[in-house]
C-alpha cells in the first residue's frame, strides 16, 4: 500500500500595499502561508513589465499573491495583518513610493473574500486616524513579476532599501503579530 500525500485546500489572496518588496517578506513569515509571489494586477496592459508598471500608465498595482491554507490562517487574519503593515490611508502612495501602482488594494477572489475585505477595512478604521482609502476590487488577470523581484528581501538583506525600509517593517510585524509568525 502506498501512502498518498494530501495537499491542504488552499486559497489565494491578492494584496497591494505599496512596493511588493516591502510586504512580501511579512506574509512569507505567517503560519499557514504556503507561497508568496510578487506581481501585477488591476490594469489594462497585457503582460506588463516592471518598467511598464513603474510608468504609472498601465493601471496595474504592484501586489503580492499569497497562497494560504485557510485551516491554519484565515483570509480575515491575512487582512488584519495587511491593514497594519502598510498605511491604508494614503492614496496612491507608500512612503516615498508615489503612483497608482503603489495603491492600497485588496483584489478578492470570491464573494466571501469581498465581504471579509469590507469588514476588515471597516475594522481598520479604528486603528487609523485618517480615512482608509484601500480599494476593494474583483481579482483580474495576475501577472507574475520578473524573477529578480521574487524573494527580494531574502535575496538582498544588506541592500540599502532593505535595511532602511523593509527590515524595520518586518521587525515591527514580528513583534505585533508574534502569535501568527511561523516558528
Amino acid at each position: 500500500m502506498t501512502e498518498e500525500k494530501v495537499m491542504p485546500s488552499t486559497q489565494i489572496a491578492s494584496l497591494g500595499g505599496g512596493c511588493f518588496w516591502c510586504i512580501e517578506p511579512v506574509f512569507q513569515d505567517l503560519r499557514g502561508v504556503l507561497k508568496v509571489e510578487s506581481g501585477y494586477m488591476g490594469g489594462k496592459t497585457l503582460n506588463p513589465t516592471y518598467r511598464d508598471v513603474c510608468s504609472g500608465m498601465t493601471g496595474h498595482a504592484e501586489i503580492i499573491q499569497v497562497t494560504f491554507d485557510p485551516s491554519v490562517i484565515s483570509f480575515r487574519q491575512l487582512l488584519d495583518v495587511f491593514f497594519t503593515v502598510h498605511d491604508p490611508t494614503t492614496l496612491n502612495r507608500q512612503g516615498n513610493d508615489v503612483g497608482t501602482q503603489y495603491r492600497s488594494v485588496v483584489f478578492y477572489h470570491s464573494e466571501q473574500q469581498r465581504l471579509d475585505a469590507e469588514e476588515a477595512k471597516a475594522a481598520a478604521s479604528a486603528i487609523w486616524s485618517d480615512p482608509i482609502v484601500t480599494e476593494i476590487s474583483p481579482a483580474q488577470t495576475w501577472y507574475k513579476a520578473e524573477g529578480y523581484h521574487q524573494d527580494y528581501y531574502k535575496n538582498n538583506p544588506y541592500q540599502g532599501y532593505c535595511q532602511i525600509v523593509i527590515a524595520p517593517k518586518v521587525r515591527k510585524f514580528r513583534e505585533k503579530w508574534a502569535d501568527l509568525v511561523r516558528q
